[in-house]
């Protein structure tokens, strides 16, 4: 008899991380009360992958995970972009007129600012969408609200009282999909992804040499991110995406080129890119 995979998420059943994983896998999803728990179920082997949310198109990036994703071992096998659609939700027989308050996870909140203010609603923050829908719920008072997602709406038993609230239709969250061994998909495979983390040697314009190698190369850079480590104004982490495959000349030749101009440096991973890819364009 065959095991069902187990894939770990931050948050509670109904959170769009819960929808990405049965969007994209046939498995288990398993809730973790923080994403350092999430990690560490991965690394233990409590689960078997993670699906982790790394930034969103209108809220940025994923701050925890930029600091936990390097010191955790952990390497990304995939990357799932999902589209999110908040709901205005709340208990059974509620109506709009008798919301007044509206709680949610920061970045929902945010991110409907438009219906809030146009019912004049009291935005609560709370831990997180599903977590928010859950306790709306419970609390079965229908002056109460909740932004959380469709599926949070059914696990939970409330009503939908507006759909699709997000004021903007781009909302997108992407995903990476951790493991704990390094799965490199095979060069020549499609389009592909290398994540890599790096900290310049203190040199001149190091950062500057180091990224040179790129651009002479035609290598293109999707993401750079910089971020302290160990609260050290003066030490500095990279983390970056980049199309190619590692052993693909040119971007071996400009990996080269950064590793000389590096004190640190770690593939995190090499992964198809997802198609969503294909939708990027310069505006």
């Amino acid at each position: 008899m065959t095991q069902t995979m187990k894939i770990a998420f931050q948050g509670e059943p109904g959170a769009n991380s819960h929808i990405a994983i049965s969007d994209a896998y046939p498995a288990e999803a398993m809730p973790c009360a923080t994403f350092e728990d999430a990690l560490s179920a991965i690394a233990s082997g409590e689960a078997d992958l993670g699906m982790i949310p790394i930034e969103n198109s209108v809220a940025g990036r994923v701050a925890d995970i930029h600091h936990l994703l390097p010191t955790s071992k952990l390497f990304i096998v995939g990357e799932w972009f999902l589209p999110i659609r908040h709901q205005l939700v709340a208990v059974r027989g509620a109506k709009l007129e008798d919301i007044k308050t509206v709680e949610s996870h920061v970045h929902a909140l945010g991110q409907c600012r438009r219906i809030i203010r146009k019912f004049g609603l009291k935005p609560i923050v709370a831990g997180d969408t599903a977590g928010s829908a859950r306790v709306v719920a419970q609390r079965g008072d229908k002056s109460c609200a909740a932004i959380a997602s469709r599926l949070a709406a059914q696990i939970y038993g409330l009503d939908i009282l507006a759909e699709d609230i997000e004021d903007e239709t781009h909302n997108t969250t992407r995903f990476v999909v951790l493991a704990r061994e390094p799965r490199w998909a095979q060069q020549g495979s499609g389009q592909l992804v290398t994540t890599f983390v790096f900290r310049v040697r203190n040199l001149p314009a190091a950062l500057y040499k180091a990224l040179g190698g790129f651009a002479t190369n035609g290598v293109n850079m999707t993401k750079l991110e910089s971020y302290m480590v160990d609260g050290n104004f003066f030490a500095t982490q990279f983390y970056a995406d980049v199309e190619g495959h590692p052993e693909d000349r040119n971007l071996a030749f400009a990996l080269d080129e950064l590793k000389f101009f590096s004190r640190e440096f770690r593939i995190v991973g090499v992964y198809p890119g997802h198609p969503f890819r294909a939708t990027f364009s310069e505006r």
